[in-house]
């Protein structure tokens, strides 16, 4: 699965944060429900227009950030 193909970043939709394909929910709002303890079946129920590969391309969103992040040694 190519995360690229389901976050989109426009202007016009929550301020050009990254969001899921076809909705308002951004990256940030689903990493947070992951590190506040909710399961992917939890939020799918509170939000039943995501599936599991939304949440895993979020995943993948944020690992590929963080690959590209240059630190200063």
């Amino acid at each position: 699965m190519d995360y690229q193909e389901i976050i989109v970043i426009d202007a016009n939709i929550r301020f050009g944060r990254p969001c899921i394909k076809g909705t308002r929910i951004s990256v940030s709002d689903v990493l947070g429900w992951l590190a506040i303890g909710m399961s992917y079946e939890e939020i799918i129920n509170d939000f039943p227009e995501l599936k599991q590969e939304h949440i895993r391309a979020c995943l993948q969103y944020a690992a590929d950030k963080e690959r590209k992040i240059k630190y200063a040694v």
